[in-house]
């Protein structure tokens, strides 16, 4: 499923955090880990030492993803370190694209100090902008990180995008042999109005994008799909969902058509990275 797994790091408990399950995921998938140090070049981190021109940030970076290396040989792990220096989250993502890696591995907040590019505002540009799957890891207290993943939900709006989603979270069910809960929003009408045969199209267009994500389960050979055709906000649907079915991931799109069924525009996506207690795997347009 994967075999290059990049993981930007900046030595934080959360992203101490991520380092271990990211390190689950890589020895399932016998995956290397390529630990990275964005040395963050929209902050002054220059100074002068015994005439030499040092940059803190780089050394700092050194140091952090040593410490990770350490870390990931304790845990038998293939890995790599880099550390560059950048403007973080475009770095990441066509670092991620440029050497061919399968999957980024971020926590959706890092530790206020020198380095702060996995600050969730950062992560959420690199969802924006990779077209390499992201999986992002909420770190607080309630985030639930187990793997292997046993349930994995799949959010669907019947787009394109939302179906190229729908095959990367198929075919991560299918080589874990987890059951695959699909599911479209009906969004209740804002305005409270009564929109008789528009919403009875709506609901037939969730279900139809539900039906259409479970027969490409059954094709590859998903045995336990569950479908869920519900009616309220998506963000709040895709939570209640989550605890409702012991979900261990969801699988989105970073966005989907524009039009009535929004569950997969860019603002769902990153509201769900923020607010969801497991983790969240991002596919954007590239995928």
């Amino acid at each position: 499923m994967y075999d290059d797994i990049l993981l930007p790091f900046d030595g934080s408990d959360g992203a101490a955090a991520a380092l271990h399950h990211t390190a689950e995921i890589a020895h399932w998938a016998d995956a290397t880990i390529h630990v990275l140090f964005v040395a963050d070049t929209t902050r002054d981190s220059v100074t002068v030492v015994e005439t030499h021109v040092v940059d803190a940030l780089v050394e700092k970076g050194e140091e952090i993803v040593e410490d990770a290396a350490k870390t990931l040989r304790t845990l038998g792990a293939d890995y790599e370190t880099d550390v560059i220096q950048g403007n973080p989250a475009p770095m990441i993502a066509e670092y991620a694209e440029q050497y061919g890696h399968d999957l980024i591995a971020m926590p959706t907040h890092g530790r206020e100090g020198i380095s702060r590019y996995v600050i969730g505002s950062v992560t959420e540009k690199v969802v924006r902008l990779s077209d390499v799957p992201v999986v992002t890891m909420r770190m607080r207290p309630d985030e639930q990180l187990t793997f292997p993943y046993e349930n994995v939900l799949v959010p669907t709006d019947g787009s394109s995008r939302a179906a190229r989603a729908g095959e990367h979270g198929l075919s991560l069910a299918a080589a874990l042999d987890a059951t695959v809960h699909v599911l479209s929003v009906v969004e209740d009408d804002l305005l409270g109005l009564d929109l008789g045969s528009a919403d009875t199209e709506r609901q037939q267009a969730a279900t139809d994008a539900v039906d259409d994500l479970v027969s490409a389960a059954e094709d590859r050979g998903v045995a336990d799909v569950v479908r869920h055709v519900e009616r309220g906000t998506p963000n709040e649907v895709i939570l209640d969902t989550i605890e409702a079915n012991d979900i261990h991931a969801v699988v989105m799109g970073t966005s989907g058509k524009r039009g009535t069924d929004r569950i997969l525009l860019g603002s769902v996506a990153e509201k769900t990275v923020r607010s969801a207690p497991v983790p969240v795997i991002t596919v954007g347009q590239g995928e």
